[in-house]
């Protein structure tokens, strides 16, 4: 009788189906009665007044431009950037992940927004490769940094390109996206050369609306790419 009294006492009372969890009173949890009991409150983002260099010029000088060459009796018809991918493979990633990360971050400093890191679709045995292995990032950009990682590429990147010759004319796929490579990514400032253990291959893809490749290869020469003649 006496150890069944003891058990009996020992349970405790199962709380009701419904009802909310919390502390003895069922109030707020430690996390809220630490911080008053109000719950988190997410501020509204500021509208910052800042515009990209090149949106500005793009605005003033180039759709002007762009519909006396081309006749178009539409601004809306002019083609504009719509978005830069950037990706890096990072075929040694297989055997280390750190080289993944490392190149994560890296990839981030550049673009200036976190990079997402790609996994594989499928088991390759010969490469040692297995499905939803990491094997390098990449970051789409739009808008306000889009226009300034193009300003930094243009104007800083490819001047300090080993031999640099000129951008390649013919790498559009023809519905108005160009795509380049750029051997090692260390010609970006955001990198400090005397950290970098492995360098690695960036491949870029400027995305337009335009409908054609020639409108598209006169919209990019608008922003100063220095295609090779």
């Amino acid at each position: 009788m006496a150890d069944t009294q003891q058990q009996s006492e020992g349970k405790k009372p199962k709380q009701p189906q419904g009802a909310p969890r919390g502390g003895k009173d069922g109030g707020a949890t430690k996390g809220q009665e630490a911080k008053g009991g109000e719950p988190k409150v997410k501020k509204p983002r500021e509208r910052s007044d800042y515009v990209a260099r090149l949106k500005t010029h793009y605005e003033q000088v180039i759709r002007g431009e762009l519909s006396k060459k081309f006749g178009y009796t539409n601004r809306m018809q002019v083609p504009t950037i719509t978005k830069i991918v950037l990706n890096m493979g990072i075929g040694e990633g297989v055997a280390d992940r750190k080289k993944v990360d490392n190149a994560a971050g890296d990839l981030s400093l550049i673009a200036g927004q976190k990079a997402v890191i790609t996994k594989s679709r499928k088991s390759i045995a010969t490469y040692k490769l297995r499905d939803g292995q990491a094997i390098g990032c990449k970051v789409t950009l739009r808008k306000a940094r889009m226009y300034d990682f193009l300003d930094r590429l243009v104007n800083i990147a490819l001047p300090r390109v080993r031999d640099f010759r000129g951008l390649n004319p013919k790498s559009f796929d023809g519905r108005g996206n160009y795509s380049l490579g750029i051997k090692e990514y260390t010609v970006f400032p955001e990198i400090d050369f005397d950290k970098v253990t492995d360098t690695w291959g960036l491949d870029i893809t400027v995305c337009t609306s335009a409908r054609s490749d020639d409108e598209a290869r006169a919209l990019l020469t608008a922003f100063n790419f220095p295609f090779r003649q």
